[in-house]
């Protein structure tokens, strides 16, 4: 009899184990280690928009450990093994010619403040070196990225002081035209282009965000804008939360024709978990993302791409990827469909980290030039919004209209005299 026991209490232990070998999925096991050993860099993510938007920057109401209304937190990072980080400091488009400067500024100090908050938690980085640095202490490297070139206001002063600040890419639109490049919606037709691609200023801004050191980001821009900069860029480029038009053919992806030419220019498309930027339509899985990451690796090489998910500036995402904690699914997906360990590392970090790296050495190859201090023509940005302090021919022409307006109060006076 008990003999009989001992072998039931064998068999129900076997079962058991195999049961939980069978459940254990081997590729998430090798993505887990594969992300142990190479930073998984995210190209874009919205939280310290959802700050401004839920608590209006007051991070002293907010706790990341228990935050449950973002796709963003702390546990979840944790669990999705994020190693590096482009927090997105943006401005939306109606904050162009008023106040997108500040509310831009108020962006890129809420993520210093988030690092300083939570050190345990994040490390805030300017380079490819800081990215690795903080990836050996197991924090997660915190960047800043600026989404729209609307929010430098016209000015190559602004861009080298969010530069100083640890700005590290510039987005050159949002979806509104600057006055200097045409974004996305041109391409749509729902608006008029306005510089055929970009305007001679904007031309001068990709030569200084060159010799600056910061990285080119042309998701939100038209094709037109993507070729200029790609024939202009001494450093490689990237689009920080873009997919592949050929999977989704909506104008916020990229043709195949730039996919191989980012390629050729050793650039980096990070994928977009959006379900509208994935499927065309309001759902998506899974393995639609992943349809997106073999398309551009077969049509570009898998040099070129990297993870842009968009977490927390998006209302849909894929059933799968639903928060920042389900990346690790994707990685797996991946592995599933053949993908090597050392494609995989490319795609999760590598990839960035080479662009950063190429990017650093042209700034340095340039340390010899002077930064660009010739202004946009005052015609180009006049608004009843902006002073002209600076343009000489601006300011004589307001001193004449001054000077006529003052003969001419004088003139009504003398009239009003002389009918006395």
């Amino acid at each position: 009899m008990l003999s009989k026991v001992i072998c039931a209490v064998y068999l129900a232990l076997w079962v058991r184990t195999c049961a939980f070998t069978l459940a254990a999925d081997p590729h998430m096991t090798r993505a887990l280690k594969l992300m142990s050993e190479t930073p998984l860099i995210d190209g874009h993510n919205d939280l310290p928009w959802q700050f401004r938007q839920q608590f209006n920057n007051e991070l002293n109401k907010v706790d990341l450990n228990t935050l449950e209304t973002t796709h963003t937190n702390i546990p979840k990072i944790k669990e999705g093994r994020l190693g590096a980080q482009f927090w997105s400091a943006y401005a939306p488009c109606e904050a162009q010619y008023k106040d997108a400067v500040r509310h831009t500024l108020e962006q890129i100090d809420v993520v210093h403040r988030m690092c300083q908050k939570y050190p345990e938690t994040f490390i805030f980085a300017t380079s490819s070196q800081g990215i690795m640095d903080a990836f050996s202490k197991k924090k997660t490297a915190s960047l800043i990225g600026v989404e729209g070139g609307h929010s430098i206001d016209s000015s190559l002063g602004t861009l080298r002081t969010m530069y100083h600040l640890g700005v590290r890419y510039l987005t050159l639109t949002h979806s509104c035209n600057t006055p200097w490049a045409d974004n996305w919606l041109v391409d749509t037709g729902s608006e008029p282009s306005e510089h055929h691609g970009l305007s001679p200023f904007g031309k001068k801004l990709i030569v200084e965000m060159n010799r600056l050191g910061m990285l080119i980001d042309l998701s939100h821009v038209t094709v037109a804008v993507m070729n200029q900069v790609l024939n202009l860029s001494k450093a490689p480029v990237i689009f920080s939360h873009s997919s592949a038009y050929s999977i989704c053919p909506n104008k916020r992806n990229v043709p195949d024709d730039v996919l191989k030419r980012v390629n050729e220019t050793r650039g980096i498309v990070m994928v977009n978990f959006y379900n509208d930027y994935v499927t065309c339509s309001e759902t998506a899985k899974l393995s639609d993302v992943a349809d997106h990451f073999d398309h551009i690796k077969k049509v570009a090489g898998v040099g070129t791409i990297g993870f842009g998910g968009d977490y927390d500036g998006v209302t849909r995402l894929p059933e799968g990827l639903e928060d920042v904690s389900k990346v690790p699914n994707l990685v797996a997906e991946l592995l599933r469909r053949g993908w090597t360990d050392e494609e995989v590392k490319a795609a999760l970090g590598n990839n960035l980290l080479r662009v950063l790296r190429e990017v650093e050495l042209v700034r340095d190859s340039l340390g010899s030039m002077s930064p660009d201090d010739v202004p946009i023509p005052y015609e180009e940005v006049k608004n009843p919004c902006r002073t002209s302090y600076g343009y000489r021919s601006a300011g004589a022409v307001h001193s004449l209209s001054t000077l006529a307006l003052l003969l001419t109060l004088a003139l009504q006076a003398l009239v009003t005299l002389t009918a006395l």
